[in-house]
């Protein structure tokens, strides 16, 4: 059996994080064990220059696992990889800890997604790009539509939603 994944979409500035800050404690509080998968588009590192993972991981280690009592992080470099596969980075998850998988972005992949809109954002409602993969909009605005729309700024409502389609899966 492997975890369902969704996706929480939407332009930049419409609140991704904010809202998943603090829906995941929201799930949580319902007995919900949240993974998290976060796209960035910008070059990052989860290690720091002085300290010694950093440094055997620059010396050409491929992949390095820093471990302590509390959590451990595995690192990979991917320079000569082809572009991210969403289902291939769910798949290094220990999914017999987690009961759902939400991702940050990857807005593009066929997975079930909450797709987010705020107004005041550049892009207009008429702008939303709702494929086949959208099962909510969660919104600040009133609007009438075919997809159920959930307040984002009620984050118990989004986990609400989310136990009920989680229950369906």
């Amino acid at each position: 059996m492997t975890t369902p994944i969704l996706g929480i979409t939407g332009w930049s500035g419409t609140g991704k994080t904010t809202l998943l800050k603090k829906l995941i404690p929201a799930l949580n509080q319902r007995g919900i064990r949240t993974g998290l998968i976060k796209h960035t588009h910008h070059n990052m590192d989860v290690d720091k220059p002085g300290k010694d993972s950093y440094e055997l991981r620059k010396a050409g280690a491929y992949q390095t696992l820093v471990a302590s009592a509390e959590r451990w992080a595995l690192m990979t470099e991917t320079l000569d990889e082809a572009p991210l596969d969403l289902h291939y980075l769910a798949s290094r998850m220990d999914h017999r800890t987690l009961d759902i998988i939400l991702v940050e972005g990857f807005k593009h992949e066929a997975i079930p997604k909450l797709l987010l809109y705020r107004e005041g954002t550049k892009h207009s409602v008429a702008d939303l790009i709702c494929d086949e993969y959208v099962i909510a909009l969660v919104t600040d605005i009133t609007m009438h539509h075919s997809l159920p729309v959930i307040d984002i700024n009620n984050e118990q409502q989004v986990a609400d939603f989310i136990a009920e389609w989680l229950k369906k899966q």
